[in-house]
Protein backbone atom coordinates (compact mmCIF):
# COMPACT_ATOMS: atom_id res chain seq x y z
CA UNK A 1 0.00 0.00 0.00
CA UNK A 2 1.56 3.58 -0.63
CA UNK A 3 2.52 5.38 2.36
CA UNK A 4 0.47 8.11 1.58
CA UNK A 5 -2.44 5.74 1.90
CA UNK A 6 -4.99 7.32 4.51
CA UNK A 7 -4.30 4.04 6.71
CA UNK A 8 -0.77 4.51 6.98
CA UNK A 9 -1.77 8.36 8.18
CA UNK A 10 -4.06 7.05 11.11
CA UNK A 11 -1.09 4.92 12.77
CA UNK A 12 0.11 6.22 16.04
CA UNK A 13 3.35 8.49 15.46
CA UNK A 14 5.00 6.62 18.72
CA UNK A 15 4.97 2.77 19.43
CA UNK A 16 4.58 2.38 22.84
CA UNK A 17 8.22 1.24 24.66
CA UNK A 18 6.84 -1.73 26.38
CA UNK A 19 5.73 -3.36 23.04
CA UNK A 20 9.61 -4.05 22.42
CA UNK A 21 10.09 -6.09 25.46
CA UNK A 22 7.57 -8.46 24.27
CA UNK A 23 8.93 -8.83 20.58
CA UNK A 24 11.92 -11.28 20.20
CA UNK A 25 14.56 -10.03 17.82
CA UNK A 26 14.82 -12.48 14.38
CA UNK A 27 17.38 -15.13 14.38
CA UNK A 28 19.16 -14.97 11.45
CA UNK A 29 21.22 -18.54 11.20
CA UNK A 30 24.82 -18.29 9.86
CA UNK A 31 25.53 -18.18 6.17
CA UNK A 32 27.51 -20.44 4.36
CA UNK A 33 30.58 -17.92 4.29
CA UNK A 34 30.77 -16.91 8.00
CA UNK A 35 30.28 -20.76 9.10
CA UNK A 36 33.61 -20.69 7.00
CA UNK A 37 35.09 -17.70 8.67
CA UNK A 38 34.79 -19.55 12.10
CA UNK A 39 36.19 -23.22 10.64
CA UNK A 40 38.91 -22.44 8.39
CA UNK A 41 41.29 -20.37 11.26
CA UNK A 42 40.94 -24.26 13.14
CA UNK A 43 42.09 -25.94 10.46
CA UNK A 44 44.66 -23.89 9.34
CA UNK A 45 46.59 -23.73 12.69
CA UNK A 46 45.06 -28.05 12.98
CA UNK A 47 47.61 -28.16 9.30
CA UNK A 48 50.27 -25.39 10.63
CA UNK A 49 50.73 -27.52 13.66
CA UNK A 50 51.08 -30.98 11.65
CA UNK A 51 53.36 -29.73 9.17
CA UNK A 52 55.85 -28.35 11.76
CA UNK A 53 55.90 -31.05 14.57
CA UNK A 54 55.49 -33.97 11.78
CA UNK A 55 56.82 -32.70 8.65
CA UNK A 56 59.41 -35.49 8.40
CA UNK A 57 57.52 -37.86 9.81
CA UNK A 58 56.89 -40.89 7.26
CA UNK A 59 53.84 -42.51 6.64
CA UNK A 60 53.73 -45.29 4.90
CA UNK A 61 56.56 -44.97 2.19
CA UNK A 62 56.46 -40.79 2.22
CA UNK A 63 57.10 -38.12 4.16
CA UNK A 64 53.96 -35.88 5.80
CA UNK A 65 55.48 -33.03 3.84
CA UNK A 66 55.04 -35.31 0.53
CA UNK A 67 51.80 -35.70 1.08
CA UNK A 68 50.67 -31.80 2.18
CA UNK A 69 53.17 -30.31 0.06
CA UNK A 70 52.06 -31.00 -3.38
CA UNK A 71 53.19 -34.09 -3.53
CA UNK A 72 56.62 -31.76 -4.57
CA UNK A 73 59.45 -34.40 -5.55
CA UNK A 74 57.45 -37.33 -4.66
CA UNK A 75 58.45 -40.55 -7.36
CA UNK A 76 55.31 -41.92 -8.34
CA UNK A 77 54.71 -40.96 -11.91
CA UNK A 78 55.87 -43.13 -15.33
CA UNK A 79 56.81 -40.25 -17.87
CA UNK A 80 59.96 -41.76 -20.55
CA UNK A 81 60.19 -38.57 -22.83
CA UNK A 82 62.42 -36.45 -20.37
CA UNK A 83 63.67 -36.31 -17.46
CA UNK A 84 64.84 -33.53 -15.28
CA UNK A 85 68.41 -33.54 -12.90
CA UNK A 86 68.44 -30.69 -11.02
CA UNK A 87 72.23 -29.40 -11.51
CA UNK A 88 71.93 -30.50 -15.07
CA UNK A 89 68.64 -29.62 -16.19
CA UNK A 90 66.46 -31.31 -18.75
CA UNK A 91 67.52 -34.26 -20.88
CA UNK A 92 65.14 -35.49 -23.98
CA UNK A 93 65.70 -39.54 -24.49
CA UNK A 94 68.96 -39.01 -22.50
CA UNK A 95 70.44 -35.75 -24.95
CA UNK A 96 71.02 -32.25 -23.38
CA UNK A 97 70.07 -29.23 -24.92
CA UNK A 98 73.18 -28.63 -26.12
CA UNK A 99 73.20 -32.14 -27.60
CA UNK A 100 69.72 -31.17 -28.99
CA UNK A 101 71.23 -28.16 -30.67
CA UNK A 102 73.74 -30.18 -32.59
CA UNK A 103 72.01 -32.89 -33.61
CA UNK A 104 67.73 -31.73 -34.02
CA UNK A 105 67.62 -31.13 -37.62
CA UNK A 106 66.94 -27.36 -38.30
CA UNK A 107 64.91 -25.37 -40.74
CA UNK A 108 66.20 -24.95 -44.28
CA UNK A 109 68.20 -22.29 -44.21
CA UNK A 110 67.93 -21.74 -40.58
CA UNK A 111 70.02 -22.63 -37.08
CA UNK A 112 67.16 -23.59 -34.73
CA UNK A 113 66.12 -26.95 -34.20
CA UNK A 114 62.84 -27.17 -35.81
CA UNK A 115 59.92 -28.33 -33.07
CA UNK A 116 59.07 -31.36 -35.12
CA UNK A 117 62.49 -32.83 -35.06
CA UNK A 118 62.19 -32.44 -31.08
CA UNK A 119 58.28 -33.96 -31.46
CA UNK A 120 60.23 -36.66 -33.47
CA UNK A 121 62.70 -37.27 -30.37
CA UNK A 122 60.33 -37.04 -27.75
CA UNK A 123 58.00 -39.83 -29.70
CA UNK A 124 60.13 -41.92 -30.88
CA UNK A 125 63.61 -41.33 -29.03
CA UNK A 126 65.46 -41.30 -31.87
CA UNK A 127 67.21 -38.43 -33.86
CA UNK A 128 65.40 -37.57 -37.26
CA UNK A 129 67.26 -37.33 -40.50
CA UNK A 130 66.60 -33.65 -42.10
CA UNK A 131 64.52 -36.02 -45.00
CA UNK A 132 62.03 -37.79 -41.85
CA UNK A 133 61.84 -33.96 -40.20
CA UNK A 134 60.59 -32.20 -43.85
CA UNK A 135 58.25 -35.26 -43.95
CA UNK A 136 57.06 -34.54 -40.94
CA UNK A 137 56.49 -31.01 -41.39
CA UNK A 138 54.91 -31.95 -44.44
CA UNK A 139 52.28 -34.00 -43.08
CA UNK A 140 51.57 -31.49 -40.69
CA UNK A 141 50.63 -28.61 -42.46
CA UNK A 142 48.80 -31.08 -45.00
CA UNK A 143 46.56 -31.50 -41.70
CA UNK A 144 47.03 -27.85 -40.26
CA UNK A 145 43.47 -26.22 -41.61
CA UNK A 146 40.34 -25.92 -39.18
CA UNK A 147 37.12 -27.37 -39.79
CA UNK A 148 34.71 -25.17 -40.69
CA UNK A 149 32.53 -25.83 -37.34
CA UNK A 150 35.56 -24.74 -35.10
CA UNK A 151 36.56 -21.65 -37.35
CA UNK A 152 32.58 -20.40 -36.26
CA UNK A 153 32.86 -21.39 -32.80
CA UNK A 154 36.40 -19.45 -32.43
CA UNK A 155 34.78 -16.49 -34.15
CA UNK A 156 31.83 -16.54 -32.12
CA UNK A 157 33.89 -16.56 -28.53
CA UNK A 158 33.76 -12.83 -27.47
CA UNK A 159 36.92 -10.78 -27.59
CA UNK A 160 37.13 -10.15 -24.33
CA UNK A 161 37.76 -13.90 -23.20
CA UNK A 162 40.80 -14.84 -22.34
CA UNK A 163 43.09 -16.46 -24.99
CA UNK A 164 43.61 -19.30 -22.98
CA UNK A 165 40.30 -19.67 -22.32
CA UNK A 166 39.38 -19.71 -25.73
CA UNK A 167 42.33 -21.62 -26.35
CA UNK A 168 41.19 -24.85 -23.95
CA UNK A 169 37.37 -24.65 -25.12
CA UNK A 170 38.12 -24.83 -28.66
CA UNK A 171 40.91 -28.02 -28.40
CA UNK A 172 38.19 -29.36 -26.36
CA UNK A 173 35.42 -29.13 -29.22
CA UNK A 174 37.75 -30.88 -31.77
CA UNK A 175 37.23 -34.03 -30.06
CA UNK A 176 33.85 -33.78 -32.37
CA UNK A 177 36.19 -35.36 -34.78
CA UNK A 178 38.47 -37.87 -32.36
CA UNK A 179 39.60 -40.77 -33.91
CA UNK A 180 39.94 -42.55 -30.21
CA UNK A 181 36.70 -41.68 -29.21
CA UNK A 182 35.03 -43.35 -32.37
CA UNK A 183 36.84 -46.33 -32.75
CA UNK A 184 36.49 -46.99 -28.76
CA UNK A 185 32.73 -46.19 -29.31
CA UNK A 186 32.72 -49.15 -32.07
CA UNK A 187 34.96 -51.13 -30.26
CA UNK A 188 39.26 -51.85 -30.58
CA UNK A 189 41.23 -54.30 -29.16
CA UNK A 190 43.50 -52.07 -26.11
CA UNK A 191 46.62 -52.89 -28.52
CA UNK A 192 45.28 -51.07 -31.30
CA UNK A 193 44.45 -47.32 -28.36
CA UNK A 194 47.62 -46.02 -29.30
CA UNK A 195 47.36 -45.86 -32.98
CA UNK A 196 44.41 -43.94 -32.89
CA UNK A 197 45.87 -42.23 -30.08
CA UNK A 198 48.59 -41.24 -32.04
CA UNK A 199 46.18 -40.00 -34.81
CA UNK A 200 44.62 -37.81 -32.90
CA UNK A 201 47.39 -36.16 -31.68
CA UNK A 202 49.34 -35.81 -34.87
CA UNK A 203 45.92 -33.87 -35.89
CA UNK A 204 46.05 -31.67 -32.79
CA UNK A 205 49.51 -30.58 -33.44
CA UNK A 206 48.63 -29.87 -36.93
CA UNK A 207 45.82 -27.77 -36.13
CA UNK A 208 47.23 -25.61 -33.08
CA UNK A 209 49.40 -22.97 -35.42
CA UNK A 210 46.14 -21.88 -37.13
CA UNK A 211 44.33 -22.17 -34.02
CA UNK A 212 46.45 -19.87 -31.60
CA UNK A 213 46.71 -17.70 -34.49
CA UNK A 214 42.80 -17.47 -35.21
CA UNK A 215 42.70 -16.63 -31.33
CA UNK A 216 45.48 -13.88 -31.38
CA UNK A 217 43.99 -12.18 -35.02
CA UNK A 218 40.37 -12.33 -32.68
CA UNK A 219 41.21 -10.77 -30.10
CA UNK A 220 44.04 -8.33 -30.92
CA UNK A 221 44.00 -7.40 -34.38
CA UNK A 222 40.10 -8.15 -35.69
CA UNK A 223 39.44 -8.07 -39.62
CA UNK A 224 42.72 -8.43 -40.29
CA UNK A 225 42.81 -11.71 -43.25
CA UNK A 226 44.55 -14.59 -42.12
CA UNK A 227 46.31 -16.63 -44.93
CA UNK A 228 46.30 -19.98 -45.55
CA UNK A 229 48.82 -22.75 -44.52
CA UNK A 230 51.38 -23.17 -46.42
CA UNK A 231 52.23 -26.56 -47.09
CA UNK A 232 56.28 -26.29 -47.96
CA UNK A 233 56.60 -24.33 -44.41
CA UNK A 234 57.27 -25.85 -41.29
CA UNK A 235 54.76 -25.91 -38.19
CA UNK A 236 56.53 -22.26 -36.86
CA UNK A 237 57.08 -21.18 -40.11
CA UNK A 238 53.23 -21.14 -40.54
CA UNK A 239 52.10 -20.19 -36.98
CA UNK A 240 54.62 -16.69 -37.88
CA UNK A 241 53.35 -16.39 -41.00
CA UNK A 242 49.49 -16.82 -39.70
CA UNK A 243 50.56 -14.12 -36.83
CA UNK A 244 51.93 -11.80 -39.39
CA UNK A 245 55.32 -12.00 -38.82
CA UNK A 246 56.09 -14.49 -41.39
CA UNK A 247 58.74 -11.70 -42.75
CA UNK A 248 60.42 -11.65 -39.04
CA UNK A 249 63.36 -14.70 -39.78
CA UNK A 250 64.20 -13.68 -36.12
CA UNK A 251 61.37 -14.05 -34.28
CA UNK A 252 60.66 -17.30 -36.36
CA UNK A 253 63.53 -18.31 -35.42
CA UNK A 254 63.49 -17.66 -31.51
CA UNK A 255 59.88 -19.24 -32.06
CA UNK A 256 61.11 -22.45 -33.47
CA UNK A 257 63.41 -22.09 -30.40
CA UNK A 258 61.10 -21.66 -27.72
CA UNK A 259 58.80 -24.09 -28.73
CA UNK A 260 61.16 -26.88 -29.33
CA UNK A 261 62.51 -26.05 -26.28
CA UNK A 262 59.45 -25.81 -24.09
CA UNK A 263 58.09 -29.07 -25.89
CA UNK A 264 58.70 -31.30 -22.79
CA UNK A 265 59.85 -30.87 -19.15
CA UNK A 266 59.62 -33.98 -17.41
CA UNK A 267 56.00 -35.28 -16.65
CA UNK A 268 55.11 -33.27 -13.14
CA UNK A 269 54.62 -30.03 -13.76
CA UNK A 270 51.09 -29.31 -13.84
CA UNK A 271 50.19 -29.29 -17.55
CA UNK A 272 51.87 -32.28 -18.47
CA UNK A 273 50.27 -34.49 -14.86
CA UNK A 274 46.99 -32.79 -16.03
CA UNK A 275 47.32 -34.41 -19.60
CA UNK A 276 48.50 -37.83 -18.32
CA UNK A 277 45.84 -37.98 -15.53
CA UNK A 278 42.68 -36.76 -17.96
CA UNK A 279 44.41 -39.15 -20.52
CA UNK A 280 44.58 -41.92 -18.09
CA UNK A 281 40.53 -42.20 -18.21
CA UNK A 282 41.16 -43.21 -21.84
CA UNK A 283 39.30 -39.36 -22.10
CA UNK A 284 40.53 -38.54 -25.95
CA UNK A 285 43.58 -36.56 -26.12
CA UNK A 286 42.00 -33.50 -27.49
CA UNK A 287 39.86 -33.57 -23.67
CA UNK A 288 43.05 -34.45 -21.94
CA UNK A 289 45.05 -31.46 -24.10
CA UNK A 290 42.39 -29.23 -23.13
CA UNK A 291 42.48 -29.77 -19.40
CA UNK A 292 46.18 -29.19 -19.54
CA UNK A 293 46.02 -26.17 -21.29
CA UNK A 294 43.60 -24.72 -18.48
CA UNK A 295 46.06 -26.03 -15.53
CA UNK A 296 48.75 -23.86 -18.17
CA UNK A 297 46.94 -20.91 -17.50
CA UNK A 298 47.01 -20.78 -14.06
CA UNK A 299 49.41 -18.24 -12.63
CA UNK A 300 51.84 -20.60 -11.10
CA UNK A 301 52.68 -22.54 -14.41
CA UNK A 302 52.20 -20.77 -17.59
CA UNK A 303 51.93 -17.59 -16.74
CA UNK A 304 55.42 -16.86 -15.07
CA UNK A 305 56.73 -15.11 -18.71
CA UNK A 306 54.17 -12.27 -18.69
CA UNK A 307 54.93 -11.73 -15.14
CA UNK A 308 58.58 -11.41 -15.24
CA UNK A 309 58.64 -8.66 -18.37
CA UNK A 310 55.51 -6.70 -16.36
CA UNK A 311 58.57 -6.88 -13.36
CA UNK A 312 61.27 -5.89 -15.93
CA UNK A 313 59.31 -3.09 -17.64
CA UNK A 314 58.39 -1.58 -14.03
CA UNK A 315 62.36 -1.63 -13.26
CA UNK A 316 63.19 -0.28 -16.26
CA UNK A 317 60.41 2.60 -15.92
CA UNK A 318 61.60 3.31 -12.39
CA UNK A 319 65.59 3.61 -12.78
CA UNK A 320 65.47 4.84 -16.64
CA UNK A 321 67.75 4.16 -18.99
CA UNK A 322 71.83 3.24 -18.17
CA UNK A 323 71.13 1.42 -15.38
CA UNK A 324 73.86 0.32 -12.53
CA UNK A 325 74.44 -2.97 -11.70
CA UNK A 326 74.17 -1.52 -8.19
CA UNK A 327 70.71 0.25 -9.03
CA UNK A 328 69.28 -3.36 -10.25
CA UNK A 329 70.83 -4.66 -6.49
CA UNK A 330 69.08 -2.14 -4.84
CA UNK A 331 65.45 -2.38 -7.01
CA UNK A 332 65.98 -6.15 -6.08
CA UNK A 333 66.09 -5.55 -2.65
CA UNK A 334 63.36 -3.50 -2.34
CA UNK A 335 60.95 -6.25 -4.64
CA UNK A 336 61.97 -8.29 -1.67
CA UNK A 337 61.61 -6.31 1.11
CA UNK A 338 57.95 -5.56 0.08
CA UNK A 339 57.02 -9.39 0.21
CA UNK A 340 56.99 -10.41 -3.49
CA UNK A 341 59.32 -12.85 -5.00
CA UNK A 342 61.42 -11.72 -7.86
CA UNK A 343 59.67 -13.61 -11.07
CA UNK A 344 61.87 -15.40 -13.38
CA UNK A 345 64.11 -16.82 -10.57
CA UNK A 346 63.72 -19.83 -8.88
CA UNK A 347 62.66 -23.84 -9.52
CA UNK A 348 60.47 -26.65 -8.36
CA UNK A 349 63.33 -28.91 -9.07
CA UNK A 350 66.33 -26.80 -10.86
CA UNK A 351 69.19 -25.81 -8.45
CA UNK A 352 71.22 -23.77 -11.14
CA UNK A 353 70.84 -21.47 -13.60
CA UNK A 354 67.96 -23.46 -16.34
CA UNK A 355 69.49 -24.40 -19.52
CA UNK A 356 66.94 -23.37 -21.54
CA UNK A 357 67.55 -19.93 -19.97
CA UNK A 358 71.36 -20.37 -21.35
CA UNK A 359 69.84 -21.11 -24.63
CA UNK A 360 67.51 -18.33 -24.93
CA UNK A 361 70.67 -16.17 -23.93
CA UNK A 362 72.79 -17.53 -26.36
CA UNK A 363 70.46 -16.64 -29.08
CA UNK A 364 70.38 -13.14 -27.90
CA UNK A 365 73.53 -12.86 -28.15
CA UNK A 366 73.92 -13.99 -32.12
CA UNK A 367 71.20 -11.21 -32.82
CA UNK A 368 72.32 -7.49 -32.57
CA UNK A 369 69.18 -6.16 -32.56
CA UNK A 370 68.82 -8.09 -28.95
CA UNK A 371 72.19 -7.33 -27.78
CA UNK A 372 71.00 -3.77 -28.30
CA UNK A 373 67.66 -3.84 -26.95
CA UNK A 374 67.01 -2.12 -23.74
CA UNK A 375 64.87 -4.95 -22.24
CA UNK A 376 67.15 -7.85 -23.17
CA UNK A 377 70.30 -5.55 -21.47
CA UNK A 378 68.22 -5.23 -18.41
CA UNK A 379 67.91 -9.05 -18.25
CA UNK A 380 71.39 -9.68 -18.42
CA UNK A 381 72.17 -7.30 -16.10
CA UNK A 382 69.83 -8.65 -13.45
CA UNK A 383 71.38 -12.13 -14.19
CA UNK A 384 74.45 -10.71 -13.30
CA UNK A 385 73.20 -9.38 -9.61
CA UNK A 386 70.17 -11.21 -8.70
CA UNK A 387 71.81 -15.15 -7.58
CA UNK A 388 74.29 -13.12 -4.97
CA UNK A 389 70.78 -11.00 -3.73
CA UNK A 390 68.97 -14.53 -3.19
CA UNK A 391 71.27 -16.05 -1.76
CA UNK A 392 71.83 -13.53 0.66
CA UNK A 393 68.38 -13.12 1.18
CA UNK A 394 68.55 -16.64 1.92
CA UNK A 395 64.55 -18.01 1.29
CA UNK A 396 64.97 -19.32 -2.51
CA UNK A 397 66.39 -22.85 -2.96
CA UNK A 398 67.37 -21.95 -5.91
CA UNK A 399 68.56 -18.39 -6.70
CA UNK A 400 69.45 -18.91 -10.34
CA UNK A 401 67.37 -17.89 -13.54
CA UNK A 402 64.61 -20.01 -15.21
CA UNK A 403 63.68 -19.92 -18.48
CA UNK A 404 61.19 -17.23 -17.90
CA UNK A 405 63.36 -14.75 -16.93
CA UNK A 406 64.04 -13.89 -21.14
CA UNK A 407 61.87 -16.12 -22.83
CA UNK A 408 58.77 -13.11 -22.82
CA UNK A 409 61.09 -10.28 -23.17
CA UNK A 410 62.35 -11.63 -26.59
CA UNK A 411 58.78 -11.67 -27.51
CA UNK A 412 58.81 -8.06 -26.38
CA UNK A 413 60.99 -6.88 -28.67
CA UNK A 414 59.81 -8.31 -31.92
CA UNK A 415 56.89 -6.73 -31.49
CA UNK A 416 54.46 -9.66 -29.90
CA UNK A 417 53.67 -7.26 -27.05
CA UNK A 418 50.53 -8.58 -25.87
CA UNK A 419 51.39 -10.23 -22.62
CA UNK A 420 47.62 -12.38 -22.09
CA UNK A 421 48.89 -13.94 -25.31
CA UNK A 422 52.63 -15.43 -24.23
CA UNK A 423 50.53 -18.60 -23.10
CA UNK A 424 48.95 -19.30 -25.78
CA UNK A 425 52.77 -19.70 -27.64
CA UNK A 426 53.44 -22.05 -24.16
CA UNK A 427 50.32 -23.77 -25.20
CA UNK A 428 51.16 -24.65 -28.75
CA UNK A 429 54.71 -25.97 -27.69
CA UNK A 430 53.83 -28.42 -24.11
CA UNK A 431 51.65 -30.24 -26.68
CA UNK A 432 54.61 -32.02 -27.98
CA UNK A 433 55.69 -33.10 -25.01
CA UNK A 434 52.58 -34.07 -23.40
CA UNK A 435 50.85 -35.39 -25.96
CA UNK A 436 53.65 -37.79 -27.41
CA UNK A 437 53.20 -39.02 -23.82
CA UNK A 438 50.00 -39.85 -24.45
CA UNK A 439 50.86 -42.35 -27.45
CA UNK A 440 52.85 -44.03 -25.26
CA UNK A 441 50.59 -44.24 -22.20
CA UNK A 442 48.28 -46.07 -24.18
CA UNK A 443 51.01 -48.14 -26.02
CA UNK A 444 52.52 -49.71 -22.99
CA UNK A 445 48.79 -49.91 -21.02
CA UNK A 446 49.23 -47.69 -18.12
CA UNK A 447 46.44 -47.55 -16.15
CA UNK A 448 43.78 -45.16 -14.39
CA UNK A 449 45.65 -42.94 -12.05
CA UNK A 450 44.60 -43.32 -8.80
CA UNK A 451 46.56 -42.04 -5.76
CA UNK A 452 45.07 -43.11 -1.93
CA UNK A 453 43.88 -39.02 -0.42
CA UNK A 454 43.90 -38.82 3.52
CA UNK A 455 42.10 -36.39 5.85
CA UNK A 456 43.77 -34.17 8.41
CA UNK A 457 42.09 -36.03 10.97
CA UNK A 458 43.55 -39.35 9.58
CA UNK A 459 47.04 -38.30 8.87
CA UNK A 460 47.62 -37.29 12.63
CA UNK A 461 46.20 -40.48 13.67
CA UNK A 462 48.81 -42.03 11.38
CA UNK A 463 51.54 -40.08 12.64
CA UNK A 464 51.05 -41.20 16.13
CA UNK A 465 51.13 -44.79 15.00
CA UNK A 466 54.71 -46.67 15.68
Amino acid sequence: MPLTSPSVSRLPRQVPSRLFHRVALPHFPKTLRETLQEVIPAKQEQLKKLKTEHGNTVVGDVKVDNIIGGMRGLKAMLWDASVLDPIEGIRFHGLSIPDCQKVLPPAPGGKEILPESMLWLLLTGQVPTPEQTLGLSRELAEKGELPKFLVELVDSFPQTLHPMTQLSMAVAALNHDSSFQAAYEKGIKKTEYWTHTLEDCINLIARLPALAARIYRNVYKPGTPLPAINKDLDLVGNYSNLLGYGDNESLTEYLRLYIALHGDHEGGNASAHTAHLVGSTLADPYLAYSAALSALAGPLHGLANQEVLRWQMAMQKELGSDVSLEQIKEYLWKTLKSGQVVPGYGHGVLRNPDPRFIALQEFCETRPELRDSPIIKLVQQTFQVAPDVLKEHGKTKNPYPNVDAASGCVLYHYGLTEFKYYTVIFGVSRALGALTQLVWARALGLPLERPKSVSIDVLQQLVKQP
